[in-house]
């Protein structure tokens, strides 16, 4: 079966696609699990999405969409509650811990200073614990640079090859998924007649849509006030913005009928919108990265 440009790019960019979002949550998780924090990620910006991924999925249902297209929709939403699972208790676990060194250090607080005679705690309340940690910071900020500039770099080319390893992962699978006939072009909205989704499909996707484009906003204005993107895995916004561009242009490859275009506009908005969105955060890492350089600066 011979196919057209149009149609195999369609497939090896829906495919690619599928792979980013399959292995999209898993960077965050590990960047969670290896911090023992989950600060560094809005709960707003989870909760949004998981939202998004809710109608996304109810939308799919609705309008009776391939089973594949459905199962993917699942997988989000239980990708979405592991995630939020896992911040809230690290969220809980930590903020018990900030809790009992409170009380230990109000307890210290209140105990009869008797180590007044020793020379070395003569000074202002507070004096020698500010001392410490500014020459902490300088011992911090003494090391070379070029470490941190080869941290980074080497942060980068990991990244990099992920999302290579990715798009090679995907366009493998479709063209295995096509030489064994798992896959066949789809017909154009012409080509099958012209059905239309229902309106109410319609509707959630556009309610997702807004969900996926107001979910990342939490993120960067709380990236934007604390000046810092520590805490969070660069990979899961790289595999984001890889996902969404691929899906749109997918789509876009697929067919350009102003029928089609139309019927999956919601499903374009929410993915290409998002891109822009991705950018922003992009931006910020390499303005604030993890918040090192700003508390050197102040030092």
């Amino acid at each position: 079966m011979s196919l057209t440009a149009h149609e195999a790019l369609s497939g090896v960019f829906g495919s690619v696609s599928l792979a980013s979002w399959i292995f999209l949550l898993v960077p965050q998780l590990i960047e969670n699990y290896k911090s023992g924090s989950a600060d560094g990620i809005s709960l707003a910006f989870l909760t949004v999405w998981f939202i998004g991924d809710i109608t996304n999925l109810a939308g799919a249902i609705w309008a009776g969409l391939v089973p594949t297209v459905i199962a993917l929709a699942i997988y989000f939403c239980f990708a979405d509650l592991i995630l939020i699972s896992q911040c809230v208790y690290y969220n809980i676990k930590n903020s018990r811990r900030e809790r009992k060194v409170s009380t230990r250090s109000t307890d210290s607080a209140e105990a009869p200073l008797l180590g007044r005679r020793d020379s070395s705690n003569i000074g202002l309340p507070g004096s020698h614990r500010r001392d410490s940690a500014a020459s902490r910071r300088r011992r911090a900020s003494s090391l070379p640079a070029i470490m941190d500039v080869e941290e980074g770099g080497t942060e980068w080319i990991k990244n990099s090859l992920s999302i290579i390893g990715v798009c090679v992962v995907g366009a493998a699978g479709w063209a295995i998924a096509w030489k064994t006939g798992v896959w066949v072009p789809q017909p154009t909205h012409e080509e099958a007649g012209g059905d239309d989704i229902a309106l109410g499909a319609q509707i959630l996707g556009y309610a997702s849509a807004i969900c996926y484009l107001g979910a990342r906003i939490p993120q960067i204005v709380k990236n934007q006030r604390e000046k810092s993107c520590e805490g969070l895995s660069l990979l899961f916004f790289m595999l984001s913005l890889l996902g969404n561009a691929t899906y749109g242009a997918g789509i876009i490859f697929h067919s350009q009928e102003k029928e089609y275009i139309l019927t999956n506009l919601p499903w374009l908005i929410g993915s290409l919108g998002t891109i822009v969105e991705d950018v922003v955060i992009f931006i910020q890492f390499r303005v604030f990265g993890n918040g090192d350089s700003t508390s050197a600066l102040e030092a």
